[in-house]
């Protein structure tokens, strides 16, 4: 149980740093400020998700990663207040014509609701159910790094570094289900 409460402490970190940022030190956008925050938490922590399950025989945190896979939801369902809230300002068909207007934002909508999919089934009683419909995450995790990378104009590091974690997560994940390898 203190090692749930201290790895929930340590997921909220990102969360908290974006409040005091907000609030105290207060950014010069705070929409684009949060949608950075949120967006690049919640596919790092999707990833996250991923390299767990496929380094269980190595090292056994597969009891964690519930817990990362809800809070990688969770930054992601900031992300999406974020952008029909404060950005479109609750107005549907404002955040239907943008939807619909820019591919990058498509691509995360479908990408965010494969996560919705994923926690609602990720209690005890459905995921027994549900277990192996939670390989959407792989398309969730391509859809997101896509979305993340055509949101900006220009490659920064940070995205060159997504990009080169996702073919290698994949593969090895594929390469894994095949066992031609054992992680």
């Amino acid at each position: 149980m203190k090692k749930k409460l201290a790895l929930a402490s340590i997921l909220l970190l990102p969360f908290i740093f974006l409040l005091y940022m907000l609030f105290v030190v207060e950014v010069e956008d705070p929409i684009k400020y949060i949608y950075t925050i949120t967006g690049a938490t919640a596919l790092m922590l999707l990833y996250i998700t991923t390299i767990i399950s496929m380094l269980k025989k190595a090292i056994n945190l597969v009891k964690y990663r519930r817990m990362v896979g809800l809070f990688s939801f969770f930054y992601a369902l900031l992300h999406m207040i974020n952008f029909v809230v404060l950005d479109m300002e609750l107005d549907a068909a404002s955040v239907i014509s943008e939807t619909l207007k820019r591919p990058f934002i498509y691509l995360g909508t479908i990408s965010f609701l494969l996560l919705v999919f994923m926690s609602i089934t990720s209690t005890k009683k459905l995921f027994p159910k549900f277990y192996k419909y939670h390989k959407v995450i792989y398309i969730s995790i391509i859809l997101s790094s896509v979305h993340f990378v055509m949101a900006q104009k220009a490659l920064s590091v940070e995205q060159w570094v997504y990009l080169s974690i996702m073919p290698i997560v994949l593969v090895f994940k594929l390469l894994q289900r095949t066992k031609i390898i054992h992680i």
